[in-house]
């Protein structure tokens, strides 16, 4: 037996101003997260972003398609009662930032993660008052307590819609640092995708490259971009 699906049962999708904010009616009523709450958002940007993807929606809803409706769906249901934890979560992983962490060999390795790593670190250094360390090989190197707070503090200062791209942003490279150059528009979404994917890069130079696992990266990628324009779309 096929799994249910949703069907559409509207005919317009309007993005509208209300209290708090802005929302998304169909056929004037107000659009609803999963768990009930208020679809309340930020911008009219983001409203109008997502009404759009309600109104490309045909006889059937398929809610992959509706990348900023899901990420807002998430900010409210989720992030507006685990907000702490997220930051916590996020916030490890300045502890073992990916650009933190370079090749033993071989030089050209070595010499193609620092012409991308460094001038990060350096931005981090400058924009962010982060000084991280960089070691080696894979053994845990730790960081000075006060950069991590900083770091920490800097997820805080985030809203629930801006920390829900924040998420996927530095889960997708695997880096607090990439994530928030992003967020700050110092690097454009597909830049720090490929500062992220330097070591994956040169072992496909090495021994080509596998079917199934571009198909991952470039979901990745897509992934990167829309969570790159949600947060965008935050204010």
């Amino acid at each position: 037996m096929s799994a249910w699906k949703p069907k559409r049962f509207w005919k317009d999708a309007v993005a509208e101003a209300c209290d708090g904010g802005f929302t998304v009616r169909l056929d004037g009523k107000p659009v609803k997260t999963p768990a009930k709450a208020a679809f309340v958002l930020p911008s009219m940007a983001m409203a109008r972003a997502a009404a759009a993807e309600w109104a490309a929606q045909d006889d059937v809803v398929r809610p992959e398609t509706m990348p900023v409706t899901r990420a807002a769906n998430s900010a409210i249901d989720k992030l507006g009662h685990q907000f702490a934890e997220v930051v916590d979560l996020l916030a490890e992983y300045g502890g073992s930032d990916l650009l933190c962490y370079r090749a033993t060999g071989p030089q050209a390795l070595i010499d193609r993660q620092a012409a991308a790593w460094d001038p990060l670190l350096a931005w981090a250094r400058s924009d962010l008052g982060v000084e991280l360390r960089v070691t080696s090989g894979v053994m845990h190197v730790a960081q000075p307590p006060e950069a991590l707070a900083r770091l920490r503090a800097e997820l805080a200062a985030a809203t629930p819609f801006e920390l829900a791209a924040l998420h996927d942003m530095i889960a997708i490279t695997g880096s607090l640092i990439l994530g928030l150059a992003v967020a700050r528009g110092h690097l454009s979404a597909a830049e720090a995708f490929s500062k992220s994917r330097i070591d994956e890069h040169w072992q496909i130079e090495l021994w080509g490259e596998d079917e199934d696992a571009a198909k991952i990266e470039a979901a990745k990628a897509a992934a990167l971009e829309e969570a790159a324009r949600f947060h965008a779309l935050c204010c």
